[in-house]
């Protein structure tokens, strides 16, 4: 019998790609469980409008659970929201959280910590694979992605907006994880093989915040 479980889904490709390795795997997965900004209405860290999010979770075919924080929140405040969320589908018989995380052992670490408290355990289908295998295995499989966010110490400007692809992978600077997983750069998935059809946007500005981080505004269509 299948292992019912819930997917932290970011709506970026790392996400998606473990979302496609659990499918084929002996898993149910109930829900998609994302962390938006509630003073933006935007996903955490990767700054994409929840309407956008909305339309990728429908594209896709999956219930998805939003959970709100507050922007610079502490962690106490994150940690007993997400211990609410997930006590809720532990109720329904969940005992498992899946993640994309590849190589962090410390926010791996941080996760199964977290879940332990309230009685449940991790999985993470992409776990100590490479970089490159998965940027590869991703574009191979079809998969289509956006560069919404870069990190301006280490990538110019000119890298957001970008689709994620062989090129982008190419003019990316020597020592830049070709996954992004130091947080260099995240992305928005628009299509693929878990889509049943792909999601339909138009880019915005790009703007500077934090005097650190470029983001390319989506905007549905």
């Amino acid at each position: 019998m299948p292992e019912k479980i819930i997917f932290a889904w970011s709506g970026g490709k790392d996400s998606a790609l473990a979302f496609y390795e659990l499918l084929h795997g002996n898993y149910e997965i109930l829900a998609l469980l994302t962390t938006l900004t509630e003073d933006f209405d935007r996903i955490s860290m990767h700054g994409v409008r929840r309407s956008l999010l909305l339309k990728q979770a429908k594209a896709i075919g999956m219930p998805l659970e939003k959970m709100y924080i507050a922007k610079d929140s502490p962690c106490k405040e994150y940690q007993d929201r997400m211990a609410d969320v997930l006590g809720c589908y532990k109720a329904k018989g969940v005992l498992s959280a899946a993640f994309g995380d590849v190589y962090l052992v410390d926010v791996r670490k941080y996760r199964e910590q977290m879940l332990a408290k309230i009685g449940m355990k991790g999985i993470f289908p992409l776990w100590k694979r490479s970089g490159a295998e998965i940027a590869e295995k991703f574009i191979d499989l079809g998969f289509k992605a956006i560069i919404v966010c870069v990190d301006s110490k280490v990538l110019g400007k000119e890298f957001v907006g970008r689709i994620f692809d062989r090129k982008f992978l190419k003019d990316l600077p020597n020592g830049i994880d070709p996954c992004g997983e130091n947080g260099e750069f995240h992305s928005f998935v628009f299509d693929g093989p878990i889509f049943k059809k792909p999601v339909k946007y138009e880019k915005g500005e790009i703007v500077l915040r934090d005097n650190r981080f470029y983001f390319c505004d989506l905007i549905p269509a």
